[in-house]
């Protein structure tokens, strides 16, 4: 690391993990607005979902392409340019008339979020001195679980408060600070090599790689797949938009929690760790599918939260232990495998809720997220 990178240290790391709660957030907003944004646009909610479907496919392809694209592109003109696109897409969302409209909105959101998730990943090292390396990166990737948790109850606050239209604008707004603040405090970040399209395969050949990323995409595939649809399920115990959006600002206070707890423990033993959220996740479905009120639906968001909170971080150590040499890569396979399974998360969790019912789709998540467990069990760990 250069002294001018060295002297960026933890204010570039902030403004950087910033940026990531930004572009998260925007992918998970239409979450907590999907009864008011389906009506707005005249679909219905398992419809609407898809807006989520659409940018995580689109992140997932662009993710593990954009750094072997990107060639020897300073870092840091690449990540301005992401953030201003991101709040254009966010701006474009909040003003659009028709699905279709929306739909292309979601489009740029997703190829921002590929590209800023893949290149943030491989920065702490090129920010802050040698020993802070491993607090830097874990602040960076702090920025995914509290947008994860935060990010959708701060959009159903915003949708009581003004409309879901300036839930999209404010967070727009805010994607603009960020490019400004990356254009500011970044120092020149000139690529380390020309990476090629080689390595994506060739780390698709390391078995604890493969194993990680089964095992997050059915994590992620049977939350997003249950958590997409939580506002009906919650509409159907008869609990109003005020309390749904306390409710979901309970879940994500556990879920920053879980966050920290996880990150810790997957020090000492990712595998153990991944065993306890995938049972908390397990628990807490099964708990909201029988929750006869709002203070049992409150337990078991909880729950939620706690389990679904410790997911990233413990997934990103496991793709850091499992290729330590090539982490700006693993970052971008992780990254795509993470949004593809949200959209088929929300993909699969909009059929069943359409076909079934809001109760169905919560059986649906628990099952994905058992299916994390049998992956492990006879895939290649890490150590």
């Amino acid at each position: 690391m250069t002294q001018a990178t060295r002297t960026a240290g933890w204010p570039a790391v902030l403004v950087v993990a910033t940026g990531i709660f930004t572009v998260v957030t925007s992918e998970m907003l239409p979450v907590g607005l999907l009864t008011p944004m389906g009506a707005a646009l005249h679909v219905s909610e398992g419809t609407a979902g898809q807006t989520l479907t659409t940018t995580g496919i689109v992140a997932a392809i662009a993710a593990p392409l954009v750094v072997p694209a990107l060639g020897r592109l300073d870092r840091r003109t690449a990540l301005v340019a992401l953030a201003a696109l991101l709040a254009a897409a966010n701006l474009l969302a909040a003003w659009s008339p028709t699905f279709a409209v929306m739909i292309v909105a979601r489009v740029l959101v997703g190829i921002a979020m590929g590209g800023i998730w893949s290149l943030a990943a491989g920065l702490a090292v090129r920010l802050v001195p040698p020993g802070a390396v491993g607090r830097a990166t874990a602040t960076i990737f702090s920025g995914i679980a509290v947008a994860s948790v935060l990010g959708v109850p701060a959009g159903t606050f915003l949708d009581a408060l003004a409309g879901w239209r300036a839930a999209f604008v404010v967070v727009g707004a805010l994607s603009g600070l960020v490019a400004l603040a990356l254009a500011l405090v970044l120092p020149a970040l000139p690529a380390e090599r020309a990476p090629g399209f080689s390595g994506v395969a060739t780390l698709l050949r390391n078995p604890r790689v493969v194993t990680g990323l089964v095992v997050v995409a059915l994590l992620v595939v049977g939350h997003f797949g249950a958590y997409t649809y939580v506002r009906p399920v919650l509409e159907g115990l008869a609990i109003d938009a005020p309390l749904i959006g306390t409710l979901l600002l309970v879940y994500g206070v556990a879920g920053v929690l879980g966050n920290f707890v996880a990150g810790t423990a997957a020090v000492r033993s990712v595998g153990r760790t991944v065993l306890v959220l995938a049972g908390l996740l397990v628990g807490a479905v099964a708990l909201l599918a029988v929750a006869p009120s709002a203070p049992a639906a409150a337990v078991a968001l909880v729950v939620w939260g706690l389990g679904y909170g410790g997911v990233s971080v413990t997934a990103q150590t496991w793709m850091m232990l499992a290729a330590p040499d090539d982490r700006e890569t693993a970052s971008s396979l992780f990254a795509g495998v993470f949004n593809g399974a949200i959209a088929l998360g929300a993909v699969g969790g909009g059929l069943v809720v359409d076909g079934f019912g809001p109760a169905a789709v919560l059986a649906w998540g628990a099952v994905l997220v058992l299916g994390a467990l049998v992956a492990m069990a006879i895939g290649r760990p890490v150590r």
